[in-house]
């Protein structure tokens, strides 16, 4: 039988006398959460008694709310695709994803997206749920995915995500040298008018700010970190290309794939505060081999 997400509190002073409904809102599960729990086989209970959201709590109560099963949509099957899990909990998981593996499935790859995988992860360990990935990367950029395992945890994320709270760290190659140490890219971004896929910096476009900083100047090309203020679709590419200085290998948007075969773009670091610990949380993944390699033949 698939386990179910819950959440657990003992009551304290401060929540005592408090109705069920009103101490949920504070802790942010939404009315639709809860309609969801009544009538979708969740379920509250207190002490091991099931009891309804009018309930008024006592100091010392065990409060469980259990929430109903999740489903992936049919459009999601689950394939056994191996997933690098730097980090794990009852509440997320912390991912390293290889170039070349798309998020989610599209019309163009059906199938092997990293929602397969952990569709399949998911039946594998027993867990009804589907995939909430809170941390979107492009096809072949690499690096620190950030998954919630229940939609009231991705529903906490994104609210951290709107304000700022869950920072990632970049790292690219760019195509010739940049010659400021570090700089701040503060222009809207827009879908182009001919195409579905690229976008462009264009006045009407939504607001979008990219901040990097030089790690080594190489011969063709300069190693950069970045960090993004917002997350709009191809960000750094769009960018980096409006600088000129696109990233190698990413020929959408300018650059070249003789040295590198994908925009040699890669999310290094994540962090955030757990939604349920309150802890300060940070996560590493290292430049893929294809990136390293050109590092190293850089020098020799």
């Amino acid at each position: 039988m698939s386990s179910r997400f819950q959440i657990k509190w003992i009551i304290d002073q401060n929540n005592a006398g408090k109705l069920i409904k009103d101490f949920l809102k504070e802790e942010e599960i939404s009315r639709t959460a809860l309609t969801d729990i009544k009538f979708k086989g969740g379920s509250i209970l207190v002490n091991g008694e099931e009891v309804n959201v009018r309930y008024k709590l006592k100091q010392d109560d065990l409060l469980i709310v259990i929430f109903p099963p999740e489903y992936p949509s049919e459009g999601v099957k689950g394939e056994k695709i191996p997933l690098k899990i730097l980090f794990e909990d009852d509440y997320l998981l912390v991912l390293n994803k290889p170039a070349g593996m798309s998020t989610i499935p599209s019309r163009e790859h059906p199938s092997g997206s990293l929602a397969n995988a952990l569709v399949g992860y998911y039946d594998q360990i027993g867990l009804s749920a589907t995939s909430h990935i809170v941390t979107r990367l492009d096809r072949d950029t690499s690096g620190i995915v950030l998954v919630a395992k229940h939609r009231h945890v991705h529903h906490l994320f994104s609210k951290d995500q709107q304000s700022g709270k869950v920072k990632r760290t970049y790292e690219a190659f760019a195509k010739g040298t940049v010659e400021s140490d570090s700089g701040r890219v503060d222009q809207p971004i827009g879908r182009k008018e001919d195409s579905i896929i690229e976008r462009e910096v264009r006045a009407d476009g939504q607001y979008a700010c990219t901040h990097f900083k030089v790690i080594e100047r190489h011969a063709v090309f300069t190693h950069i970190e970045l960090q993004l203020e917002t997350g709009r679709t191809h960000q750094i590419r769009v960018h980096m290309s409006f600088l000129g200085h696109p990233l190698l290998g990413d020929d959408l948007y300018g650059g070249e794939r003789v040295l590198i075969d994908r925009q040699a773009l890669h999310c290094k670091q994540i962090n955030f505060i757990h939604p349920f610990l309150g802890r300060e949380m940070t996560f590493t993944a290292q430049l893929p081999v294809d990136m390293k390699v050109l590092l190293m033949a850089d020098h020799l």
